[in-house]
């Protein structure tokens, strides 16, 4: 293995790494496991930890399915765990005889919107998301929170980086037309909502 990737340098080239020692797994596993903790905390709190063991177990046997020419290896790490996170809240709703919020494709928004702070996100800024059809929705959460690109964000939800594009832009248009900004928010860029920490939790 290359120091450039002992060093962590190349996320593609870890993964690609890790087909054939594992060494180049744990360092994935260092440098992503924070931010996919933090993905499941601001979701499914309480199962964040075995969510984030179960991301790390999928994304270990199917690394041989990466393919650098589809994306980055952040953005398939996050497409794993929002599979993982699905197959959670599926059985959620199998075990409560209910059905999730967005269905088999996402976490209720529910559980999406009782973390957020209400001191730090304005109660009409919370209300024009939660009026955001689910993908804008989820666009805006993925790249305002987690902190991904729009590209690496419509890899995550499986559709064309023109379509994330356009519907990213929507939702940030409709955000400023609210009004919920406010006069201090940078035009086209959504302010990232801080979520409350379920206490035990850590990110």
């Amino acid at each position: 293995m290359s120091t450039e990737v002992e060093n962590g340098q190349d996320d593609a080239a870890l993964l690609g790494a890790a087909a054939r020692d594992t060494s180049g797994f744990e360092h994935l596993v260092e440098r992503h496991s924070a931010a996919l903790h933090g993905y499941f905390a601001r979701r499914a709190p309480h199962a964040a930890d075995d969510l984030l063991a179960e991301t790390w177990l999928r994304a270990y046997t199917g690394r041989h399915g990466y393919d650098a020419a589809r994306g980055s290896a952040r953005a398939w790490l996050f497409g794993v765990a929002r599979n993982v996170l699905s197959a959670h809240w599926r059985g959620v709703a199998q075990e409560s005889r209910g059905t999730p919020g967005e269905g088999a494709h996402g976490d209720p928004w529910e559980a999406v919107d009782d973390r957020l702070d209400a001191s730090a996100l304005a109660p009409a800024l919370r209300r024009v998301i939660t009026e955001l059809p689910p993908v804008e929705r989820e666009l805006l959460l993925l790249v305002a929170w987690e902190q991904l690109t729009p590209a690496e964000a419509a890899q995550v939800l499986g559709i064309p980086a023109g379509t994330a594009r356009s519907r990213l832009h929507r939702a940030r248009a409709r955000l400023r037309e609210s009004g919920a900004l406010g006069p201090a928010a940078p035009a086209g860029r959504a302010p990232r909502p801080q979520p409350v920490r379920p206490t035990g939790e850590h990110a």
